[in-house]
């Protein structure tokens, strides 16, 4: 195999060096700012900091946070710092919760976001030589795009099989020899079931070797099962659409967190409560500044994603910072009866068990002034057809579990496989249907 680095003297420079790159790039983005978004001139001025203000990395902490209701109350393209007539594409979230969140590229953070993306997949082990099956959305999503150009800038024979039609997407995965599969890790676990149904043996019949998996929160225990599952070797990619889409991060072979492209990214963890920047090694919610972004500049924008960031050097010898999988997002906290509940918790419950499968559901309501808590999990197939499993007993050692970790005693509602809806993009875990949110 040929050398493990895409570009090795960026992946592996000094840390003095990789800041010093990263101050020049911050002043000149904050000069950009200042001078060509009146979003930010504004913010800026208002916290007294102008151009001159940046001298080292850490006057980055005199500059003001972004939050996402900032895009999405200057929706759509307030927050565009260059000519329209710059911005060669655009792409957006769901926009479930209100205005959609935008993403708009000059030609310059393009080529910028090809190249975080060629060297996550990269680092992963992709080469010229595999064939690439990306089954994550295509359009304004950024999931499928992402990957399909950072295959491109290698060369990478690519399968734009996007989502849905999984049937078809297997016998393709089967008969082009795909040997690299992106995609949410809740579809490569559908993808699973569905070839243990179909009769597809993957470690016999596929040539899968690498798996790319991300857009969703996922547990050290969700990648053994599709590793064991797949037989290949899951990599965690980390991305936002706020950001450039994926990229930003990816787990080298080594497995112990994800490289952060620090040439591209200014990564900062704070106290989600006091807005405090916490010393490295403590976690955090993370808050990212992307330096290349041109088109719809980001400063120190707060993700609510909750993570560790260490900066010690790898054993894949690469010098940027990595971040740890990512624990839990602060804006996705249930506040049920006054304690705070998140799904990774739940996650992490439910796949201790090997009689559950990876699939589970959290209802919470208020019919009246209580409000009521319910996790509904899925028995696996194996164990669907045990006549000796004890469900009752099952049912007792979840909630044991549950109430351990949160100290509530949610109804468990233990379903037969494949009564739990399956998805073929992200998996909706949470079901909030209070009238007064919290």
């Amino acid at each position: 195999m040929s050398d493990k680095y895409w570009n090795k003297p960026i992946e592996t420079m000094s840390r003095k060096q990789l800041r010093e790159l990263q101050l020049k790039k911050l002043k000149a983005l904050v000069k950009h700012c200042y001078d060509d978004s009146p979003f930010y001139k504004r913010k800026l001025k208002a916290a007294g900091v102008t151009p001159g203000s940046i001298k080292t990395l850490e006057d980055i902490q005199k500059i003001p946070y972004t939050i996402k209701t900032d895009l999405r109350d200057n929706y759509p393209m307030g927050l565009v710092a260059v000519d329209s007539a710059d911005i060669v594409e655009i792409h957006a979230s769901s926009g479930t919760t209100g205005n959609p969140i935008i993403g708009a590229y000059t030609k310059g953070d393009m080529e910028a976001w090809q190249e975080g993306m060629a060297r996550s997949i990269y680092t992963a082990g992709g080469r010229k030589e595999d064939v690439i099956h990306i089954a994550y959305g295509y359009g304004l999503f950024t999931g499928g795009l992402g990957f399909h150009y950072g295959a491109q800038k290698i060369g990478t024979e690519i399968v734009p099989a996007s989502g849905g039609m999984t049937q078809r997407q297997i016998k393709l995965m089967k008969d082009l020899g795909v040997t690299i599969l992106c995609c949410t890790p809740s579809f490569a676990v559908y993808l699973a079931e569905t070839m243990a149904a179909e009769g597809v043996n993957p470690k016999k019949d596929l040539k899968l070797r690498i798996g790319m998996f991300g857009a969703e929160p996922w547990s050290e225990r969700t990648r053994e099962r599709i590793q064991n599952a797949l037989g290949l070797e899951p990599f965690d990619v980390y991305g936002l659409t706020e950001l450039s889409g994926p990229g930003v991060s990816c787990e080298c072979s080594e497995h112990k967190g994800l490289h952060i492209w620090e040439d591209h990214f200014f990564v900062e963890t704070i106290n989600s409560e006091t807005g405090e920047v916490l010393p490295e090694g403590e976690e955090g919610e993370l808050v990212f500044t992307p330096l290349d972004k041109m088109g719809m500049p980001l400063l120190r924008y707060r993700t609510r994603d909750i993570s560790v960031i260490e900066t010690d050097m790898c054993p894949c010898r690469r010098t940027h910072a990595r971040m740890m999988r990512v624990a839990a997002r602060s804006d996705d906290m249930l506040i049920i009866r006054g304690v705070n509940v998140f799904p990774s918790q739940i996650e992490y419950v439910v796949m201790g068990f090997p009689e559950l499968a990876t699939q589970y559901q959290i209802y919470v309501d208020r019919p009246d002034a209580l409000d009521t808590f319910t996790v509904k999990v899925e028995l696996t197939e194996d164990s669907s057809k045990t006549p000796s499993l004890d469900v009752n007993r099952l049912r007792c050692q979840i909630l044991s579990k549950i109430n351990n970790i949160t100290g509530l005693n949610p109804e468990i509602t233990i379903c037969k496989c494949g009564e739990i809806p399956r998805t073929e993009g992200k998996a909706k875990h949470v079901f909030d249907n209070r009238k007064g949110k919290l």
